[in-house]
């Protein structure tokens, strides 16, 4: 247990401590640092872009949590109804997304979003020309489109730990259920959700931290534009870090952004220890 801690604190706590104490200051990288205590945090409350940065982070959480989350229940919940043969062929196929380089995909999809690309070419073949557009240059839709990207990446994640918690919960609970005359609906609330519980909360915390701290998809794809349409925290921290030299406000961002992450993790914790309790 200590030398793992050991390796924690030195690869993870020293780190945040280290950006932490950076917030304090004004310092470009180079010249002496200027104390500032809490100057650049007020300065992050009153600056419009970490604002709608943090906006853009919530506007994620709804296609890189939620609606994979609803994705998996759903078809844990078929699956809990239905034997499906070549499952372990068919987790592989879903959770491919997940080991494969995002800079890769990043790419990928940005070629298939591009104005000539696959995508558009589509829509223009079966006469649905007039829905294409230059999708990570359009400002309604770069974000969005930067969020179906992380819905794809992230539903199989999702749907394995979903897949697995169904195959836990006893067959007898459903045959049970079914004699009792209990439809889908009923049968997925009464049995599949409460059985899922760990699951939810473990799936709950992965896609809400993705997406929170997303950087690789959006720095590839759209890197934060057109303007600031697409812009996330991460992004601010390295744009402000290493091309405006404002060191001590990236330091800000990344460590409020830290924070957020930890209450968020340890709500979500404490709501699954509570209903497990």
């Amino acid at each position: 247990m200590l030398p793992a801690f050991g390796l924690y604190a030195v690869f993870a706590l020293a780190p945040l401590g280290h950006a932490a104490w950076l917030s304090l200051f004004r310092w470009d990288g180079v010249t002496p640092a200027v104390w500032n205590g809490l100057g650049n945090y007020r300065d992050l409350l009153a600056d419009p872009l970490v604002r709608t940065a943090f906006e853009h982070s919530l506007v994620l959480i709804l296609f890189f949590s939620v609606m994979p989350v609803a994705v998996g229940l759903l078809l844990a919940a078929t699956l809990s109804r239905t034997a499906l043969r070549g499952l372990t062929g068919f987790r592989a196929v879903l959770f491919l997304p997940q080991v494969i380089p995002t800079v890769a995909l990043a790419v990928t999809w940005r070629w298939i979003f591009a104005p000539d690309g696959p995508l558009n070419q589509i829509l223009r073949a079966v006469g649905l020309g007039s829905l294409a557009r230059p999708w990570l240059g359009d400002f309604g839709w770069a974000l969005p489109s930067v969020g179906i990207v992380g819905s794809w990446v992230m539903y199989g994640l999702c749907m394995v730990l979903f897949i697995a918690g169904v195959q836990k919960i006893p067959q007898g609970l459903y045959d049970a259920a079914r004699v009792d005359g209990a439809g889908p609906v009923r049968e997925f609330f009464a049995i599949t959700l409460p059985g899922l519980r760990n699951e939810l909360v473990v799936a709950l915390v992965l896609t809400l931290i993705s997406a929170l701290r997303n950087f690789d998809l959006v720095y590839v794809m759209t890197k934060g534009g057109p303007g600031t349409s697409s812009d996330v925290p991460a992004l601010e921290v390295y744009v402000r870090a290493f091309e405006y030299g404002a060191v001590g406000s990236a330091a800000a961002i990344g460590t409020a952004l830290a924070l957020v992450i930890f209450a968020v993790t340890f709500v979500l914790t404490r709501l699954g220890e509570r209903r497990a309790a």
